[in-house]
């Protein structure tokens, strides 16, 4: 309890107004469930109230997809954001493991809707462009980790992170929030850090979250900047010249 107080008065400390639990519910962590996480969620409040930390507690988990294919319907609907329609799933890792769009689309076929955590760090979608895009075009979402952006897991990560944001696969970024020390959670600090327009920081970090969590229609994306003119070469200035 001491530790999720922590963490939840730093992210308040920065500026977040909402804060969405999100367990693991995998293999490695069976033993979570709704009801655990409900129970969680619900002493945590209690909590933040007596302590006086002036963040609101909503409950949700991070489903590992081969998980949640094993996972009841009522049982995902319980663990959805908010307890809405939304799951945040997370693919494996390997690059070993393809196939599972296959899982996914089976998943939205149940009725579910589904946000992608941290695409970026799947090696299957950075080897895949197409395979993501494909995925966006059925109507699922990215949500980025925001220390992506400033190269907590590597240049690679880094780089792909940049890609999405420029190709409008990335819909809502997050702290993925660990501890206090080891992952804080300043999501706007660090996207300030990365550049991110305000408008955009606003889009990804307020306006989309809010309406997975409500389950309300989804607000357009702002209008992205032209891309900055090319650099003259030294062939463009030679021919400027002849």
């Amino acid at each position: 309890m001491e530790e999720s107080l922590a963490l939840a008065r730093a992210a308040a400390e920065a500026g977040t107004r909402t804060l969405v639990a999100t367990p693991h519910v995998s293999w490695d962590w069976n033993q979570n469930g709704s009801l655990i996480i409900a129970d969680g969620v619900l002493m945590l409040k209690r909590a933040l109230r007596e302590a006086g930390v002036a963040v609101e507690i909503r409950r949700g988990a991070e489903i590992a997809l081969t998980r949640a294919a094993d996972l009841a319907d009522d049982e995902l609907g319980r663990l959805g954001l908010a307890g809405g329609p939304w799951l945040l799933i997370e693919c494996p890792y390997s690059a070993s493991a393809l196939g599972f769009e296959t899982t996914l689309s089976a998943l939205e076929a149940r009725g579910h809707h589904i946000l992608l955590a941290h695409p970026e760090r799947i090696v299957g979608f950075q080897k895949d462009l197409p395979l993501l895009e494909w995925l966006v075009a059925r109507g699922m979402l990215c949500q980025l980790t925001a220390s992506s952006l400033t190269g907590r897991f590597g240049r690679e990560v880094q780089r792909f992170s940049r890609t999405l944001l420029q190709n409008g696969l990335a819909h809502v970024v997050a702290s993925d929030a660990h501890s206090v020390t080891g992952r804080p959670p300043d999501v706007l600090t660090e996207l300030r850090d990365a550049g991110l327009p305000g408008e955009q920081i606003r889009w990804m970090t307020e306006l989309m979250p809010q309406a997975l969590l409500e389950g309300a229609p989804l607000p357009d994306p702002p209008l992205q900047p032209p891309p900055p003119p090319p650099r003259a070469g030294l062939g463009q200035l030679f021919r400027r010249s002849a």
